[in-house]
Order: structure tokens, then sequence, then C-alpha cells
């Protein structure tokens, strides 16, 4: 267990005041609207089970119609399809520790400070996760599909080619609506783009960045947007070796529920920690549904919920999602991927 140690923190002067760092993550993904509240999600979190099942019904087929007659056979009925969605809890926690002679030393309570900044530190792992669920969904539209799950690569545009080329490879106006045009006529629907530093930098040196005045709370702000399509800047975003991926949303195209563990929040005093100097530890938990509308979590987990990561079983492996709205546009994601360098 770490532990907050003497040499941890700051032993200021007489006077001198202990200055709480804040991280500059952004966590502007999630803060962006492209994940909408969910009820159904919630409530499933307030009860048992580690996945629910979502049926929807599908949209009529375009079934040929029937010329009518006073003479032939009986018509044939058309039928209504069916998808089932599934959702996974995701159950998390973490927890901090602090020396009771770190904090008379500091003159600050590190277990203070902790606690001021354990939202913030949430949002930036609840961001973490949703990434990993993307990452999951779009591996497994790279990936064969089983039958007629999806078309290969129909979620992405890529203009990235083997080699940096500029103005071939990198951001451009072209690359984002071929990106866009995955969608059809339903490409308006894509309403939020959701891009790297390094890839706005290279919108903005294009002059492809329109600014819209808004305000908040009676404050004059500027709301960056490209094509009449808000503009969201995370360096979160996923690059490998120059390639950037640039993410476009429909509003809700992912559902989130929230749920309350049995004991949230719980602080435990050891007094004979550190020689008898004593400690304390923060414990937080949280429970959590992030889920890609139209798909469906197929992979194996532990009853605590799959972790972030892109080995088997976990929310960014290919394996572990499976579309079951076979219709392209009824996914309201798309990504478009540029070599910037």
């Amino acid at each position: 267990m770490a532990t907050t140690q003497i040499a941890d923190v700051v032993v200021p002067e007489v006077f001198a005041p202990y200055i709480q760092q804040i991280t500059q993550q952004k966590s502007r993904l999630i803060r962006s609207g492209a994940m909408v509240g969910d009820a159904f999600l919630s409530n499933f979190l307030a009860g048992g089970g580690l996945t629910v099942n979502a049926p929807s019904w599908k949209d009529l087929a375009d079934d040929a119609d029937n010329v009518s007659s006073d003479t032939g056979s009986d018509s044939t009925p058309n039928k209504i399809g069916s998808a089932d969605e599934i959702a996974i809890r995701l159950s998390r926690n973490s927890s901090w520790s602090a020396a009771d002679l770190a904090s008379a030393l500091a003159g600050s309570d590190p277990l203070g400070a902790i606690a001021a900044r354990v939202g913030d530190y949430w949002v930036r792992r609840l961001q973490a996760a949703y990434v990993a669920v993307l990452a999951g969904v779009f591996a497994d539209n790279d990936a064969a599909p089983a039958g007629t799950e999806h078309v290969r690569y129909d979620l992405t545009y890529d203009a990235s080619g083997v080699s940096f080329v500029d103005g071939v490879t990198n951001f451009s106006a072209e690359a984002f609506i071929d990106a866009t045009l995955t969608m059809g006529d339903s490409m308006d629907s894509l309403g939020m783009v959701c891009m790297h530093s390094v890839v706005y930098a290279k919108a903005l040196k294009n002059n492809l960045i329109d600014f819209v005045s808004d305000s908040v709370n009676g404050l004059a702000i500027s709301i960056p947007t490209f094509l009449g399509r808000e503009v969201v800047v995370d360096d979160a975003m996923p690059n490998t070796a120059g390639v950037f991926q640039t993410w476009l949303f429909g509003q809700g195209a992912l559902r989130m529920g929230m749920g309350s563990p049995r004991v949230p929040v719980e602080v435990i005093r050891d007094p004979k920690a550190n020689n008898g100097g004593g400690s304390e530890v923060l414990h937080n938990r949280h429970e959590w549904c992030l889920h890609p509308v139209g798909h469906k979590y197929i992979g194996g987990a532990t009853k605590g919920g799959p972790t972030n990561a892109t080995t088997s079983s976990n929310l960014a492996h290919a394996d572990s999602w499976a579309r079951v709205y076979t219709e392209r546009k009824q996914i309201k994601i798309a990504r478009l991927l540029t070599r910037e360098y």
C-alpha cells in the first residue's frame, strides 16, 4: 500500500502556504455531451447482476409491397426483427493514505487535499473508461465481422497513409467530410468532433476553425466549431507514432448509468501505523455503466467488471464488443485517422 510519507510532501517555512497542485488534464470528452445519462442503466446498477439486456424492436424491413387483386393466393405476412444490446457493470474503487506526521510537518492536511481532488480524479478515470469502450468498439469494427454483424471499417475513414505527406495525410476538410460520409445521408447527425490538440493546431493553422460566442454564468466564451460542429479538444484522444484519431459523435452516442455502492466513501484510522504515529486511509467506490448504443458486451469479466485494458475480456479489446444494430446510420460515431508528422 502506498502511503504519503514525510519525503512526499513539502515542509514549508513558517507562514508559507502549502499549495495544492491541480492537474491540467481537461477531461473534455466526458463533459462534451456525447455521453448522456440513462435512467434504465442507473436502475440496473441499483440492483444485482454483472450485465443487463436491453432488447429493442428493429424498424420494419423494406420488404416489397403487394399489388391488391380480387384473385390469387393469400399474401405472406412479413415480420419485425429485434436487437438485444448488453451493457456491463463497472465496479471501481481507489484509496489514499496519509501519515499523521507528514501532515504535522507539512502544516497542511494531505488527506484533506486528497479529498478535495477526488471528484476530478474520478472524472479522469471515467474518461479513461470511456476512451477504452470506444477503442474496443472501433477494434471490433476493424476486425472481420461474424456473419452480417457489420461491414468492416465502416465506422472509419483512414487518410493516414504509410508515411507523412503534408496536405495529404494530415487533417483537412476533405478528410473530415469523408469521415462524415460513412454515415451517408445521415452525416449531419454527427454534431460534435473530438480531436487532439496537435490536430486542432493543424486545423487552426489552415483557418478551418470558427468561433461562436456564448455566455456561461454571465461570462463571455468562444466555442470552437468546424463545419458547424462543436469542437472538443482533449489530449486523451488516442495517437500512435504520428497517427491521430479524431472522433465524431451524434448526441447520446453513448449512454451512462450511475449507481451507488453500499458504502461509497469511508475513512479508516490506523493508530498503530507508522510506528505508532498513526495514519488515515480514504476509500472511494463507484458503480458505472458506459454503453455504446447499438452494441453488446460479449467479453468475459470478473464480478467487478472488465478493466480498461486492450487484453482479452477487457473494455478496449476487439472481442469484447459486437454490433447489434446492423444499419451503419444507427451508430452515431465515426473515426478519422490522420498522420500529422
